[in-house]
């Protein structure tokens, strides 16, 4: 979750991207039914509150086996002992 919302905001400062992909499909659940996951209600705030800025927001399920250049930047990052930023918008044909 924390990982979407600084997508998000990233996205608002560099782009107008309104569609994010996640393999997370529990996070999905998330931000489709906030009121069914107390536990992160806090985190849930900030998304329900951003989404605001992103009036067609698409979050959609890409299974794992599909992501796999996400995964690699996310391995590739974790090893690095500074910060990293990456922001990637892919228009679908």
């Amino acid at each position: 979750m924390e990982a979407l919302r600084w997508a998000m905001e990233s996205m608002l400062q560099h782009s107008t991207c309104q569609s994010f992909g996640t393999d997370c499909k529990d996070l999905i659940a998330m931000i489709n039914e906030p009121h069914a996951w107390p536990s992160f209600a806090t985190e849930l705030e900030r998304i329900e509150t951003l989404k605001i800025c992103f009036p067609d927001l698409k979050i959609t399920h890409i299974p794992r086996a599909q992501n796999q250049i996400s995964g690699f930047l996310a391995r590739t990052a974790r090893s690095f002992h500074r910060v990293l930023y990456f922001i990637g918008c892919s228009i679908p044909v």
